[in-house]
């Protein structure tokens, strides 16, 4: 990882989110789900850039008072609305290096993550949609005594883990720091793989996708995915923060109240998991409805295209999204050709080679390079060796049928 004393500037998201809310602070920038109370215990809440940009600045004051060296690693158990954006520029703007932690880990599943990555410190809320996770937390903090800080929003923070609202009440803004030292996810959801990623290249796999999906400021951004993984983070709140959209989370999936929010007016850009693609074929959609995402975690099956661009009652767009675990997302139109084509052909002819270029091998495996694909295995206290120019190799290789890619195995 780049040192942090390092005189190499490496903007990160809360940059980003800086520059709007300077140039325009009354713009929407995060839209909390409509029933958010009644599985977190916390109102929704529509922030500005503004708004948003005051309170990552009291939450990265309030942790610049942890005893935490430069570019630790902080992790963020992530669930939809904004306490998990919120909190993931906060960690960026004090300094430190977000680790994203599935809400779905079970005990045994944090204690090995959180060691695995060396993270001092871990935020969370006190309940979501019937989860305790910061009480959780309390027992993981008993397992493995390098966990310094535990910190939550609430209501009802158990004792022993600070107060994120306090912190916002109680603080004072400050400058965020000018450089992002990189991030850390897991790749398959294995609390044994973390993976680090620089700044630049998130921002490269970020440039890449928004090229594809075509997203203008002021548009907003209605996501089903939570930012626990490079595919949530970089069609979410990396695509929102630089774009200059406003990033819509949906809490636990309800039919209903994703129909309501696909209602209301202004140009939306819909991202669901791909396994619902079946359902929104056969529902109306609202014109104002530009784009849908379909986000694939591989392995999987290319089955028939259901959805098709500019189709009656359809999205203007479709976009495939493929995560190859933590090393590259590959974002496809669907009106430049079908994905399942692109992947079948023996020399793939990637459209940002410089941000990310893709190869095949005689078996069907895939490799990438480019500096969207710039990523590491963790390992504490070794930088990780990577360079943007080399070709990566990763465990995942296409079935060919009739010129087709009908599956996505993991080898």
């Amino acid at each position: 990882m780049p040192s942090p004393h390092s005189d190499v500037v490496r903007p990160g998201l809360c940059t980003l989110l800086a520059a709007t809310a300077h140039a325009d602070p009354s713009r929407v920038a995060f839209i909390d789900p409509k029933d958010k109370v009644g599985w977190s215990g916390r109102s929704p809440i529509t922030w500005t850039y503004g708004s948003a940009a005051e309170i990552v600045a009291r939450l990265a004051s309030g942790m610049r008072q942890w005893r935490l060296a430069p570019a630790s690693r902080v992790g963020l158990i992530a669930a939809a609305g904004s306490e998990t954006v919120l909190s993931y520029l906060a960690i960026e703007a004090a300094g430190h290096i977000p680790c994203l932690l599935p809400l779905t880990w079970d005990e045994d599943a944090l204690v090995a993550g959180i060691q695995a990555a060396g993270i001092q410190a871990v935020l969370t809320q006190s309940r979501i949609a019937g989860m305790l996770p910061a009480e959780g937390l309390r027992c993981v903090a008993l397992r493995y005594f390098g966990l310094r800080y535990l910190a939550a929003f609430g209501p009802e923070v158990p004792d022993g883990v600070i107060s994120l609202d306090g912190m916002v009440l109680d603080g004072h803004g400050g400058p965020f720091a000018p450089s992002s030292a990189g991030l850390v996810t897991f790749a398959a959801a294995d609390p044994t793989q973390p993976v680090y990623r620089p700044a630049d290249a998130l921002i490269a796999s970020i440039a890449v996708h928004l090229a594809t999906i075509r997203i203008a400021p002021r548009d907003r951004i209605l996501t089903l995915l939570a930012p626990a993984d490079l595919r949530g983070l970089v069609t979410g709140l990396g695509a929102a923060l630089v774009a200059g959209a406003a990033l819509e989370t949906c809490g636990p999936f309800d039919a209903a109240h994703l129909a309501e929010a696909l209602a209301r007016p202004g140009p939306t850009h819909l991202v669901v998991p791909a396994a619902l693609e079946r359902n929104l074929a056969a529902s109306r959609c609202p014109r104002s409805l530009e784009s849908v995402t379909l986000a694939h975690r591989l392995p999987t099956r290319l089955t028939t295209r259901l959805l098709a661009p500019g189709a009656v009652h359809g999205p203007r767009r479709v976009i495939d999204v493929l995560a190859f675990d933590e090393a590259a997302l590959l974002t496809a139109s669907r009106a430049d050709g079908d994905v399942a084509h692109f992947l079948a052909d023996a020399h793939p002819l990637a459209p940002f080679p410089a941000l990310l270029d893709i190869a095949r091998d005689d078996d069907g495996r895939f490799a990438f390079r480019g500096r969207a694909s710039k990523a590491s295995p963790l390992q504490r206290g070794i930088p990780p060796e990577k360079a943007a120019d080399l070709w990566r190799a990763v465990p995942f290789a296409a079935k060919i049928f009739a010129g087709r890619a009908t599956e996505i195995l993991r080898c």
